[in-house]
């Protein structure tokens, strides 16, 4: 069975949330269309999860937030990465090449006569 779409692995919505706020600010909307297309619909983050992320990262100090309006002309909370947020950014890249190249150098193992 092909995992939820919605299934992001516990602290990597953070990180790629900070990452697509390095290019620019935006909203929540935004973050979650642009986390379907980048991942090409891998990532179909609800508000129920991308929400309470973005208060986390608030709280945090890791993004800083101001009311905009939208390109439609609706109000919205535009999000934007703060000089702590790169350094946990920085931070969770480095430990998500560790991770990932852990986990592929096990997937490589070929195992004869199993």
């Amino acid at each position: 069975m092909p995992p939820d779409r919605s299934d992001v692995l516990q602290g990597t919505l953070e990180m790629l949330v900070l990452k697509l706020l390095t290019a620019e600010a935006n909203h929540g909307w935004g973050l979650s269309m642009q986390l379907r297309v980048l991942s090409r619909d891998v990532f179909d983050v609800n508000q129920g999860s991308l929400y309470p992320a973005l208060q986390r990262m608030l709280r945090r100090g890791w993004i800083r937030s101001t009311w905009r309006l939208t390109e439609h002309n609706r109000r919205a909370r535009y999000y934007d990465i703060t000089a702590e947020g790169r350094r946990q950014l920085d931070n969770a890249v480095g430990d998500w090449q560790r991770t990932s190249g852990a986990v592929n150098r096990v997937l490589r193992l070929s195992f004869t006569g199993a």
